[in-house]
């Protein structure tokens, strides 16, 4: 095995920066291709639009797959090289690879035989908007493999410490596609497959970049069932974290919608914003498990500790920036998002909520990609159901039940974020998550 000196892990806010921006362009890009697609699809009718909605939908849960790939082996990757061992880092991407191109496969061939059926039951029964939809998850699934095959690759390489690799491999696909898209669907006369042919070459091609790039690295590119079931357990372990999640939005969505057409209107607005701050800050999250898992695969503790401490920090005073905006567009942003009176002042019971989320969800989202870093993945998993089933569901429901409308609902999620906070801060004060070592 092939080892060079452990990497110095260093806690400066430039250095996090460098981590964490390069990082936020790479989240970013997907959802404004999104936009673009989107902009691009509407012009054709209602029908296309509701079709890409529906089959977008379905990608979307096939992007968020990508990400517990890509999260998880973003650790292990980094503890490898932290250690000073950047082939078995690397070795860590080439199982994960194999991992994703298997999904992602399995992804393309159920859509395509599956596909017909899918877009009618989320559609309700058959019809125009069934029939494209299917039509173009059929055609957008073919890029699945590329898109899980980049969600690993982009996980090995913040596990080296490598941000420039994926900017270029997630960044240039995506311009060809947002160039490619109008042309195939106007000119070329394709339509709505237009827009999943463009979908799919971009995933395709920054797949290519990203395997190709692991074949440059000339370690073995021969699967090991072990790594691989090792990797399928903290996958697991992010997934079921990931259901929790979900299924506490969707919960909060349908207690909205009870409330009324304007109160879902308004949780709309502020929860989209809301995800729209969760993105930012999830680059400082990657940032935190690239240095904490090096700085526990080198064996030190104490600089894991410190790293820790100061991410959390940075991740409070992004969340009081965001604060002071947000505060100061209260009579603003919602404007922006609907003319409808009644949205706007059910979205003014929900912003106080909403304001005061940011600061205390700054630490969490740091924290989280702290404990990701440590891989302690089976504590954020007992404790996001804990307070999702525990604290969020029941709150919101009894919001509903005693008829606390919007306010309720939010109150609910501060609820929710508050008890994650308090786990998180009770398990770095034990120090349990900070063990050192090339595995966990």
């Amino acid at each position: 095995m092939s080892t060079t000196a452990a990497p110095a892990v260093t806690a400066s806010p430039r250095r996090i920066a460098a981590l964490a921006l390069p990082a936020l362009v790479v989240l970013a890009a997907e959802p404004l291709y999104v936009l673009v697609d989107t902009a691009v699809v509407g012009h054709l009718g209602r029908v296309p639009l509701a079709a890409l909605a529906v089959g977008g939908t379905v990608m979307t849960l096939t992007a968020w797959v990508g990400t517990v790939v890509a999260y998880g082996t973003t650790g292990r990757s980094a503890r490898r090289f932290g250690a000073g061992d950047r082939a078995a880092a690397v070795a860590e991407g080439v199982q994960a690879s194999w991992l994703a191109l298997a999904t992602g496969v399995l992804v393309a061939v159920a859509i395509g035989i599956g596909g017909g059926a899918l877009a009618r039951t989320l559609v309700g029964g058959p019809g125009e908007v069934a029939d494209a939809a299917a039509g173009w998850l059929r055609v957008a699934a073919l890029g699945a493999p590329g898109l899980l095959l980049a969600a690993a690759g982009n996980g090995w390489l913040r596990g080296i410490q490598d941000t420039r690799r994926p900017l270029l491999f997630v960044l240039g696909p995506n311009l060809l596609s947002a160039m490619l898209c109008p042309l195939l669907v106007y000119p070329a006369g394709l339509g709505l497959v237009g827009s999943a042919v463009a979908n799919a070459i971009a995933q395709t091609l920054s797949g290519v970049l990203f395997a190709a790039a692991l074949v440059r690295e000339r370690v073995s590119l021969r699967p090991r069932p072990r790594v691989i079931g090792q990797q399928l357990v903290l996958s697991r372990d992010l997934l079921v974290r990931g259901v929790a999640f979900q299924a506490s939005f969707l919960s909060a969505t349908a207690v909205a919608a009870r409330f009324g057409a304007a109160a879902v209107g308004a949780h709309q607005i502020a929860v989209q914003l809301w995800f729209f701050t969760v993105l930012v800050l999830d680059a400082l999250a990657i940032a935190a498990q690239s240095l904490v898992g090096a700085a526990l695969g080198g064996g030190d503790a104490a600089a894991a500790r410190f790293l820790a401490r100061r991410i959390a920090l940075l991740g409070g005073l992004c969340g009081v920036a965001f604060a002071v905006l947000i505060a100061a567009g209260a009579g603003l942003v919602p404007s922006w998002f609907s003319s409808d009176p009644q949205v706007r002042e059910q979205a003014m019971t929900a912003w106080p909520w909403f304001v005061a989320l940011q600061p205390i969800g700054g630490v969490v989202f740091a924290l989280d990609g702290v404990l990701i870093g440590a891989g302690d993945v089976r504590y954020l998993r007992n404790l996001t159901i804990v307070c999702a089933f525990g604290g969020f569901l029941p709150a919101i429901w009894l919001a509903y039940a005693f008829d606390l409308g919007l306010g309720g609902i939010w109150a609910g999620l501060t609820l929710f974020v508050v008890l994650r906070l308090a786990g998180l801060l009770l398990r770095m004060r034990s120090g349990a998550w900070a063990v050192t070592g090339a595995v966990r």
